[in-house]
Order: C-alpha cells, then structure tokens, then sequence
C-alpha cells in the first residue's frame, strides 16, 4: 500500500469531483426552472459524469471522485492514511469549486429554486430512514466500483458500468434522499448555498454503505491479494 502523495491524482480527484457536482447539481438547478427536464435527465447526468470522468482518469487516480469511496478503498487497504486525506480534500475542494461556477454562472432564479442543488431529505424521510436509504444506494455503487474496478477478473467497461449504478440510485432514491451517495455531493451545495438540514445524513449513510460494500468484496468475493 502506497501512502505517496501524488499531486496529479489530487489534481484529477478535484477535477472529477468538479464534473460531478457541476454537471449534478447544475442539471437539479435547470430542472428547478420548470424545464422538460426531469428526474431521468437528472440521473443521467450524474451517470454520465461519472462514466466520462472515471473512463478519462481512472488510470490516473483511480477514480474516487467521493470521500465514501475513498474511506472504503482505505478499510481493505488500497490506499494509505496520509494519502487517502489528500483525496477527500480535493474531492471536497473540487465540489466547493463547482458550486461556488455555479452560483457565478447560473441565473439567480434558478439558484434559489433549487438551493444550489442541495441534497434535501424528500417528504416523509425522517433521519433515520435517509442514513438507511443513501447506505444500500452506496453498497450498490461501491460494490459496484469493486467489482468492475479493482478485480482484476472484472470485464474492462471503463466507468460505464459504475456511472450506470449512480443513474439507476438517483432512480430509485433521488426524490428521498437526492441519492448523493457521496458526501463531496451534498458539501459543495451546502457550503455554497448555506443549506446544512440533516447534512451528516450524506456522510454517515455513504461511509456506512462504502464500508460494508467493500468489506464484502474484500473479504468474501475477492480472490486475490489486496
């Protein structure tokens, strides 16, 4: 396990989690204007911003793009302490950074309409149930992520399949929780926009999930050394 800071791969995780925030969070603002856009264009985008990015640079980094994936890739042992830090800190600087474009470029109207995309609990979504609910949307991204990613027996898909995972998440869990599955998705809004409501729900709920998931593949699916 290398622990080396490596500036590129701080630069790329910022970069990704740039895109994702910009492109997710831009696609809830436009949907806020009352456009034809919709829940599905706003899975897509997220998806598709992933699928790009993690395709793109992936090689470099490795792809997190999102502190919960970085804490399970930190549990099995792929990435050191000092390093792992490094990538939560550019993927939240990243997300800062794609919100505060955000508010520079969009028009006012939809910022305040949407909040800056802020991730919000949806009507009858108490704490407890939005933790459960970003939990098992993120066990099926990481598990995911591992499963295409980091076994070294998985189909060479390149960020498709994981992007699809995200697209299908906010399918099921956009209009309960956002389906941020990523804590650098609900912290650059909330910073930006000063909407902090159940705000920790988008950090226990995907480290809960992140953790499990890769806990499984490492321990029970693998079948080589980490």
């Amino acid at each position: 396990m290398d622990d080396a800071l490596d500036p590129r791969s701080l630069v790329v995780e910022a970069i990704g989690a740039f895109t994702l925030i910009f492109a997710s969070t831009g696609a809830v603002m436009v949907a806020a204007g009352k456009t034809n856009i919709g829940l599905l264009e706003i899975a897509f985008a997220h998806g598709l911003a992933i699928a790009l990015m993690v395709s793109a640079l992936g090689a470099i980094s490795g792809g997190h793009f999102n502190p919960a994936v970085t804490v399970a890739m930190w549990v099995t042992r792929r990435i050191g302490t000092i390093a792992g830090a490094g990538y939560v800190v550019a993927q939240l600087t990243g997300a800062v950074l794609a919100s505060l474009a955000l508010r520079v470029l969009f028009p006012e109207g939809l910022r305040e309409e949407a909040q800056m995309g802020a991730a919000l609990l949806g009507p009858g979504i108490d704490f407890a149930r939005g933790v459960g609910i970003e939990a098992i949307l993120t066990f099926f991204l990481v598990i995911v992520i591992f499963g295409t990613a980091v076994d070294s027996r998985a189909p060479k898909l390149g960020g498709i399949a994981i992007g699809l995972t995200i697209t299908m998440d906010i399918l099921i869990g956009g209009p309960l929780t956002g389906a941020a599955m990523n804590p650098a998705r609900a912290f650059g809004p909330a910073v930006v926009a000063g909407v902090w409501d159940d705000h920790v729900v988008w950090w226990i709920g995907p480290i809960i999930g992140a953790v499990a998931a890769g806990l499984l593949y490492h321990y029970v699916l693998i079948e080589e050394e980490a």
